[in-house]
């Protein structure tokens, strides 16, 4: 007789195909958790070599997060927020920093925009910063007041720069570097025409000799205290590059939030597959217990079957999962979402969590589906094996009932709501509807086959033994249904998630859009470059954007939003955008913002309260409501003075110049060659490229939750078709071609996709129409061609994957 380990050596030695299934549903499961693992590590790793601080030991500057506090004592919560421009100290700390007694110097760092006559853009610092960068003279002297060094030019020339506060004139006091066009000014002047008077970017201190980066770095920050945070090392990179916290929250949010789903279905849907297959071997496990196995010696065995073969599957899944990892990671580096400096980090971590996931999820589904034919008595087991169990489970039944019922509550608590709080609750409805459909699979099975077998059995002999077969196998059919639903509402999820918003954010665009002409430059255009365009021929009106976004208290969180500071009056804005003004009236006075509709509900903001923002440098403010309307997603969701916003980022300059009226060769002249003239259609069709990153994202997430549930589905189909072999053989046996077989498997498969897609769409759509309610207040929208692929793809899968083994299935028997 076999000891338990060795009969479980001996069933995965002689019965290898009877694990095949489970291998690959575990191997997949771990693919998935290792990548999104290897992303979250990266993301909490991620850093950048310093360049411009590299012989800058030590760096102090502003914390470039803005924090939501909430709660007291031990309740105290703190949520940071990376801000979307650059935070900056105020210049009177620099004396702090000099007089510690480690410091040999300490120089304030200020970096900004200026521009040529011509409009050309050139990179403006303080002359003290070239301490710590290197750059030397090749002519002339260092810069006084009114003077100005640059790489190009000749020496006592005077030259016009447009700065912050408009056109000054300077002597060229010499000549140095030799990269792009640079221009280094008097460290106090820079600070005064860098648009942010008194403030800095950051103080750079040097080390007198002998004196430790580590122990300067103590002594600044006990200068400095929490006005300013101290950096050495690789942190100073994460100055120079302020798209670094981007990308680290971005890698964090999809190797965690989406990490967290995609692992959850992964596992689960592997723990269906192991259940799967230990159920398909209930007559071993009778035969067992008829000749006096015990529980515990099942149980044992059911244990060393899954130490033999999940953490092989871990292994083997871990593999394509870090190239899964490098292609996602490339590929957002390669559209600009990560800075190219940042490496993928792979280490032992994610793997070793992988395999240990799968290797628990395996042991958990192992001993929960031998537990009843471990508990069954000997005599009773046989007969139990051979009839599948009609009564349902007295605890998988009232969990699934309760996620249903759950499911609907949020659906219609979502459906009250708008903005990100419809969306925040809409998130939750496709879980707990999955696992309802998980947990109440049999009944819902049994339904389907009942529901879509009624035409079927009007349709010939194997139809109709295809919907009794799929009515009384329900959990045979249950354990295929619910992968396909996975595919189907996830995918449907995401990528209609996208087309609804892009759809409203262009028609919002197309309508709101009433310029002629958008000039638009990535620099900034001319401080008078709306002054220019007004006075071009045929303009009637001309307003200035400044194009950024600033951070709102919403859903107790600090959100973003895109915001634009208007240079012109309310009416000249109103002639060339149609915000569809809802309720007050526009104004652009210092102190006053209008904001969207949606954004409103979100901060339960109403006319003449007051809003709590955070400006792009991370600064506080609290402007009045006096507008709210309707096209905030097309355009920009928080409209307020030019003025308001000036001082609170890197380079004040108009980013576009709205025109009604006029020509482009007109208005060729306002642009300088720092700006491109477009004209209504144009600039349109460039701003739905901004959502392409975004498109790209949503459409990779539902491919790779998709294409596993897809492929589980296809694994738990073959699985099925392979265990039936004496159940088709029998129907060979009493008559049936085998033409008449395939078309009952056919059949039966054709029950399973319908009823997968049609479960799937009905969870998609309970998630996406509270969703897009609260987001954009219209209903989702659905391209057909796009769902009939989602459709098509089901069926064919649904239709290959029980061809190809029932085919095996049937080699060898009786001759039709």
């Amino acid at each position: 007789m076999f000891v338990p380990n060795g009969l479980a050596r001996a069933a995965v030695r002689f019965k290898p195909a009877a694990f095949v299934g489970t291998f690959v549903a575990l191997a997949m499961a771990a693919l998935i958790v290792s990548a999104c693992g290897i992303l979250l590590e990266t993301g909490l790793r991620a850093s950048v070599p310093p360049v411009r601080y590299a012989d800058a030991p030590v760096v102090a500057a502003a914390d470039q997060r803005a924090h939501f506090v909430t709660g007291h004592g031990e309740d105290r919560e703190d949520d940071p927020v990376p801000v979307p421009d650059r935070a900056r100290l105020d210049d009177s700390l620099v004396a702090k920093a000099r007089a510690v007694p480690g410091a040999r110097t300490a120089v304030p760092d200020v970096t900004f925009p200026v521009q040529t006559r011509t409009g050309e853009p050139v990179t403006a610092h303080g002359w003290g910063s070239t301490a710590f960068t290197g750059e030397r003279l090749t002519a002339g002297h260092a810069p006084r007041q009114g003077e100005v060094v640059l790489t190009e030019g000749t020496v006592g020339d005077r030259v016009t720069l447009t700065t912050a506060g408009g056109p000054r004139t300077f002597r060229v006091s010499g000549l140095a570097g030799t990269g792009g066009p640079t221009a280094w000014f008097a460290d106090t002047e820079a600070v005064r025409v860098s648009g942010h008077p008194g403030r800095i970017d950051a103080i750079a201190v040097l080390p007198k000799d002998g004196t430790s980066a580590d122990t300067l770095k103590s002594q600044v920050a006990h200068a400095l205290g929490n006005r300013a945070q101290v950096h050495t090392g690789d942190d100073r990179g994460a100055l120079e590059d302020s798209s670094l916290a981007e990308s680290k929250e971005m890698l964090i949010a999809l190797g965690g939030s989406f990490g967290g789903i995609a692992t959850t279905v992964a596992v689960f849907t592997a723990m269906g597959t192991v259940a799967l297959s230990v159920a398909q071997r209930a007559r071993e496990f009778a035969l067992l217990r008829a000749i006096g196995t015990t529980p515990r010696q099942i149980r044992r065995s059911i244990a060393t079957e899954t130490l033999l073969v999940a953490p092989l599957a871990g292994l083997i899944g871990c593999l394509p999962g870090i190239a899964l990892a490098r292609w996602w990671f490339g590929q957002l580096r390669d559209k600009g979402a990560i800075p190219e400096a940042v490496g993928l980090s792979v280490s032992w971590i994610p793997l070793l969590a992988a395999v240990g996931t799968v290797l628990v999820a395996a042991l958990v589904a192992g001993y929960a589906a031998a537990r009843r034919p471990a508990r069954t008595k000997p005599g009773q087991a046989l007969v139990e094996a051979s009839v599948e169990r009609l009564r349902p489970g007295w605890i998988r039944t009232p969990l699934g009932i309760a996620a249903a019922v759950g499911g609907a509550v949020c659906a219609g608590f979502a459906a009250s709501l708008t903005g990100e709080d419809a969306a925040n609750a809409a998130l939750g409805i496709v879980m707990l509807f999955m696992l309802s459909v998980a947990l109440l699979g049999p009944l819902v099975a049994r339904a389907c086959a009942a529901l879509f077998g009624l035409p079927l059995r009007g349709a010939g002999a194997s139809a109709s033994l295809a919907a009794a077969n799929s009515r009384t196998n329900a959990r045979r059919t249950a354990s295929a249904i619910t992968p396909i639903v996975l595919a189907m509402a996830f995918s449907s999820v995401l990528v209609f998630m996208h087309t609804s918003e892009e759809r409203a954010t262009l028609r919002q665009q197309r309508e709101g859009i009433v310029a002629d002409h958008i000039v638009t430059s990535g620099t900034g255009l001319a401080p008078d470059a709306v002054q220019k365009a007004a006075r071009a021929p045929e303009v009637t009106s001309a307003v200035g954007l400044l194009k950024t976004e600033v951070l709102f208290r919403g859903n107790g969180t600090l959100d973003s939003a895109s915001a634009q500071g208007v240079m012109g009056s309310p009416r000249d804005l109103a002639r060339v955008q149609d915000l569809k003004v809802e309720k007050g009236a526009l104004s652009l006075q210092r102190g006053e913002v209008a904001i969207d509709a949606s954004l409103a509900a979100n901060a339960d903001a109403g006319i003449g309260d007051r809003i709590e923002l955070r400006l792009p440098d991370g600064t506080k403010t609290s402007p009045r409501v006096v507008a709210t309307y309707g096209r905030g997603m097309g355009l920009s969701r928080i409209t307020m003075a030019h003025a308001d916003l000036a001082t609170h980022v890197t380079s004040a300059f108009p980013t576009e110049v709205w025109t009604k009226g006029g020509t482009a060769e007109g208005l060729a002249w306002a642009a300088g060659k720092a700006g491109t003239v477009l004209p209504r259609g144009d600039y349109t069709a460039a701003r739905s490229l901004d959502l392409e990153l975004n498109e790209w994202a949503n459409t990779v997430m539902a491919a790779v939750l998709g294409g596993f549930a897809a492929v589980a589905a296809a694994n738990t189909l073959v699985m099925t078709v392979l265990d039936r072999r004496r159940e088709l053989g029998t129907l060979r046996l009493i008559g049936s071609t085998r033409r008449q077989v395939m078309r009952m498997i056919r059949w039966e498969a054709l029950l399973v996709a319908l009823a997968g897609i049609t479960l799937g769409t009905a969870i998609a759509l309970a998630t996406l129409v509270p969703m897009m309610k609260g987001l954009t207040g219209e209903a989702p929208y659905i391209p057909p061609l796009v769902y009939g692929s989602f459709v098509a793809a089901v069926v064919i899968l649904g239709l290959t994957a029980v061809t190809v083994p029932a085919r095996a299935a049937l080699r060898g028997t009786l001759d039709a």
